[in-house]
């Protein structure tokens, strides 16, 4: 196989593994969804999303999105929230805690200090039995087969998923609020 036949190949398998894994996520569309959505509509406050690592990059996507959407969002950094930045949190913020295991060490360690503090937590994780998904109040699963990554280690087909989740849910919370509006004034 030459080297141009190679690169092509690795090029489709990545976009075929992360199609199909944002294509099986609409299964994890359920009533925990739903209820995000309303929770985030019914909201006077704001909607923190954290996370670490890719995770947290992916998190400050969301938080753009969400913002650009109408949906007042800001992003806390997992690791620094446990270095006195959890006051960032208000008292009726929604959180969003995203993490591929649900099982860091920054998560186990800032996931106890929110569900102290009485917010909502929502998590968003590929593991239904992690601990973040145990210590949510609402789930958003978020699964992978595998990474796109030839080592299966680089956040790659998890973070495309995470970012489908979050756009899911953005646009639909915008939709949601518009003809919420809509209704107001007929």
């Amino acid at each position: 196989m030459s080297e141009l036949s190679r690169i092509i190949e690795i090029a489709k398998n990545t976009i075929s593994l992360e199609a199909e894994s944002v294509a099986s996520l609409a299964n994890n569309i359920n009533d925990d969804f739903v209820e995000i959505v309303n929770l985030i509509h019914n909201s006077k406050e704001r909607v923190i999303i954290t996370g670490i690592g890719k995770s947290g990059v992916i998190a400050m996507k969301i938080v753009a999105t969400m913002n650009s959407t109408g949906t007042p969002a800001v992003f806390m950094h997992a690791a620094e929230a446990i270095h006195g930045d959890l006051g960032i949190i208000q008292e009726n913020d929604l959180v969003i805690c995203i993490s591929k295991s649900g099982n860091s060490k920054e998560i186990k360690e800032l996931v106890p200090h929110i569900n102290r503090r009485g917010n909502t937590l929502i998590g968003m994780t590929g593991e239904k039995d992690s601990f973040l998904a145990k210590k949510s109040n609402y789930l958003l699963l978020t699964p992978v087969k595998k990474e796109a990554c030839p080592n299966d280690l680089a956040p790659t087909t998890s973070t495309t998923v995470q970012l489908a989740m979050g756009d899911a849910l953005a646009t639909v919370s915008y939709t949601h609020l518009r003809a919420h509006e809509t209704s107001l004034h007929l």
